[in-house]
């Protein structure tokens, strides 16, 4: 098995690698390296779209969770299957129209540059940051568990991982961060449909075997007395009292949450004009789509024909769908859905590491600290390749310091909520309020950021020992009771957020924003004066 996973890994690695050599010599210019000069096609940046939303946390996190609390872990992934219409409806259009590389363009397009800048800098690295623990903790139970008799661990795979994403950026920019997003996303695609098909195999293609067997899942308790569960009953993870009002708070974290993502956001930026945007994303909807309806099949397959009690005991939650793999397709196939999950977290590291390092090299060292000026020809490039490599520093150490344990799905729901509190109240006033000004901005971000950092501080994740998703070293230091009671800040860090912009907003007037709306609508709904695409 060892020497058919090596294989498979060290193929897909060559072949990415490859594209990344391809893309550095076509990568010339801040456009080029930014937004692969804004040449991508609807379907290429659609796939690539769905190749970056479906992280380790969808493969691995999401099928883990319906494996380990059923229904329960369903309705967890029903919020990331619904999430583009958000982005459809809402930003997808104007943000093209109106931005350049990033997020701030936006709002810096009617407000003071440097403040707006510094703050939506600060809320990109933030999110950012999150999202790609996540993807580290698993590619680092993943390798460490394929690999186990190699002799390489958990912080070994990490620090590997986090090598080949910084190449990718560093390297070839934007351009190959596509095109691996679209070879892992055919990948993921092609291995969920597999794996979904061998399910029902195992069930004579028959729905009624497979949903009786989900109302018998056979597992053991933590005092190791057998239970038979209906895993088509809710509450086994959100439980009363706070459990629907979890639930709650994460849908709304999952929906608005996407429309405020930096990554997904940035991904607009490389197509070249807002139809081919449109197009773009209902591509993206349709392959997502399809993947979160499988992710079903996966899940429950995992607890009913694999069982918690043996996932438990090789590798944890985050293995669920490798050792269905395993279970129905022997070692070959468990190598090649390892391989396809190894392809998802690099893919979306790679996404994650170019749009937060493009993020403090345009908004913050270029216009914040050089007021709007580039001192000498592709400074802005250079500084996001430094970037690039300090990302990757802290997002490595973070997630050896969490460990293999963290779900992975738990810590994207995290990043969705700080998006959808600090990024999304401030993309729409700035589209659609006319009063909205740079005060408003500022402090929107602001406390939608610091709401929800500050309530995942005090929540059961962190403080609650007891707290099935209790994240890493915290439960060793931490033992009092949670000050929040709820393991997603969003059903109050986001009304915060969008709170925070109303106040600041109505503290006073800026008459250059309110002069400059109607300029900006025209821009956001026709297009004109927009980015144009740039030869490679």
């Amino acid at each position: 098995m060892i020497s058919t996973s090596l294989v498979m890994f060290v193929a897909f690695v060559a072949v990415t690698l490859g594209i990344t050599w391809w893309a550095s010599r076509k990568s010339k210019g801040s456009t080029s390296y930014f937004a692969a000069g804004r040449r991508i096609t609807g379907w290429q940046n659609g796939i690539a779209v769905a190749g970056d939303y479906m992280s380790a946390a969808s493969f691995l996190g999401i099928a883990g969770l319906i494996a380990f609390t059923g229904y329960d872990g369903f309705m967890y992934s029903v919020g990331f299957l619904v999430a583009y219409l958000t982005v459809l409806f809402v930003v997808a259009e104007p943000l093209r129209n109106t931005g350049k590389y990033t997020m701030a363009d936006v709002l810096a397009y009617r407000m003071k540059a440097k403040p707006v800048r510094a703050m939506a800098a600060l809320s990109t690295l933030t999110v950012s940051t999150f999202y790609m623990i996540a993807q580290m903790v698993g590619a680092g139970t993943l390798v460490a568990l394929l690999l186990k008799g190699s002799g390489i661990s958990f912080q070994v795979a990490v620090i590997g991982v986090g090598i080949l994403m910084i190449i990718y950026v560093v390297f070839g920019g934007m351009l190959a961060t596509t095109w691996v997003q679209i070879v892992k996303a055919i990948l993921l695609i092609a291995g969920t449909i597999l794996l979904s098909l061998l399910v029902m195999a195992h069930f004579g293609f028959s729905l009624s075997n497979f949903f009786d067997a989900i109302t018998q899942v056979h597992y053991h308790d933590k005092t190791g007395a057998e239970v038979v569960q209906n895993f088509l009953t809710p509450g086994l993870k959100y439980k009363p009292p706070y459990g629907p009002w979890d639930l709650i708070s994460l849908g709304l974290a999952l929906v608005l949450g996407t429309a405020g993502l930096p990554h997904i956001l940035v991904r607009f930026y490389t197509v070249p004009d807002a139809k081919t945007a449109r197009v773009s994303v209902v591509w993206a909807m349709v392959l997502i789509g399809g993947f979160y309806i499988l992710t079903t099949f996966l899940g429950f397959g995992a607890a009913t024909i694999v069982g918690k009690d043996f996932i438990t005991a090789n590798g944890g939650i985050n293995m669920s769908a490798p050792l269905l793999a395993q279970a129905l397709g022997g070692d070959l196939f468990f190598a090649f859905i390892s391989a396809v999950a190894f392809a998802t977290i690099l893919a979306v590291v790679a996404g994650l590491t170019i749009s937060a390092s493009t993020s403090f090299a345009h908004d913050f060292w270029t216009n914040v600290i050089h007021h709007g000026k580039v001192r000498e020809a592709g400074e802005e490039v250079k500084v996001a390749r430094v970037t690039a490599f300090v990302v990757g520093g802290i997002a490595i150490t973070i997630a050896i310091l969490l460990g293999p344990t963290a779900n992975v799905a738990f810590l994207v729901g995290l990043a969705f909520a700080v998006a959808a509190s600090a990024n999304l109240p401030v993309i729409l006033f700035s589209l659609f309020w006319k009063r909205f000004t740079t005060r408003g901005a500022v402090c929107g971000l602001a406390s939608g950021l610091f709401s929800s950092i500050a309530l995942i501080a005090v929540s059961p994740s962190f403080m609650g020992v007891d707290a099935e998703t209790v994240v890493g070293p915290a439960r060793h230091f931490i033992q009092h009771a949670p000050l929040f009671p709820l393991d997603n800040p969003g059903i109050l860090s986001i009304p915060l957020g969008f709170l925070g912009a109303i106040l600041g907003t109505l503290s006073g007037r800026e008459k250059t924003a309110e002069d400059k709306f109607t300029e900006l609508t025209v821009r956001a709904n026709t297009g004109l004066g927009a980015e144009k695409p740039t030869e490679h």
